[in-house]
């Protein structure tokens, strides 16, 4: 059946749209991650494989930093397609996404919680998925200790919080339901497709970020607003990347 206002033709160029965006981000990040499992689970029990998160990427300081920066930044180019793909004359695609600045003492309240709701219960699935085989062993940071590497962890885990919350909630929740899927079932499929980019880590980090995944659809389609989202993961990733062996990573 056509969706009102659309028509075969354009439900067809949405599809295509959406595909085309997944696959120059994370739709691309979960083909690679289903592979990654599978040689890992070629090789050893998924238990005995290791999942380094931020690595080395050239052995001379000055190159490596550049490297880093460069792959920060061109990994957000998705989101700004996304912004351009959701703009509309005369109207904020910020303000549409609740990705500003109108409400920053309650974005920031929703943040703290959301970073206490997600990120004590990581730790316990992390936990959970080694004793029982399912998950490798995950270590956030390989980079050697500069004045710059700090920084670029923060910038790193800033990047997914936008990458994710901004694709896979702003942009993937809104076009499944123009194309023709239910709010439930868009739901399903963002989170289903956020646990697969995390396989390559093993199936307990799957489970659990396809739960965080149906939590911030849910509170997305509640409130409209993204900000708090960004904010919250962001957070969780900073202090596991600054403080993986604190938090019981690695």
């Amino acid at each position: 059946m056509a969706i009102q206002g659309w028509g075969k033709r354009g439900r067809r160029r949405l599809i295509f749209e959406v595909l085309l965006v997944l696959g120059l981000s994370l739709g691309q990040s979960a083909v690679y991650s289903v592979v990654q499992l599978a040689e890992k689970m070629s090789k050893a029990p998924i238990s005995a494989g290791t999942s380094t998160l931020n690595v080395v990427r050239n052995n001379r300081e000055i190159f490596d930093l550049t490297y880093q920066l460069l792959g920060i930044f061109f990994a957000i180019v998705p989101v700004l397609l996304v912004f351009f793909l959701l703009a509309e004359p005369g109207k904020s695609v910020f303000r549409r996404l609740g990705l500003d600045l109108a409400q920053p003492w309650k974005d920031g309240l929703s943040a703290l919680g959301l970073l206490v709701v997600i990120g004590v219960p990581s730790l316990g699935l992390y936990a959970a998925g080694r004793a029982l085989g399912i998950t490798t062993e995950i270590i956030p940071s390989a980079l050697n200790q500069y004045w710059w590497t700090i920084p670029v962890l923060v910038l790193s885990a800033i990047h997914n919080g936008l990458l994710e919350e901004v694709i896979m909630v702003g942009y993937l929740l809104g076009r499944l339901e123009k194309i023709g899927m239910s709010a439930v079932a868009a739901a399903v499929l963002s989170s289903a497709i956020r646990g697969s980019y995390h396989l390559y880590q093993g199936f307990g980090p799957f489970f659990g970020n396809f739960l965080m995944g149906l939590l911030f659809c849910w509170l997305y389609k509640k409130y409209g607003r993204l900000m708090p989202l960004v904010v919250a993961h962001s957070l969780v990733d900073i202090a596991a990347f600054t403080m993986g062996p604190a938090l019981g990573f690695g």
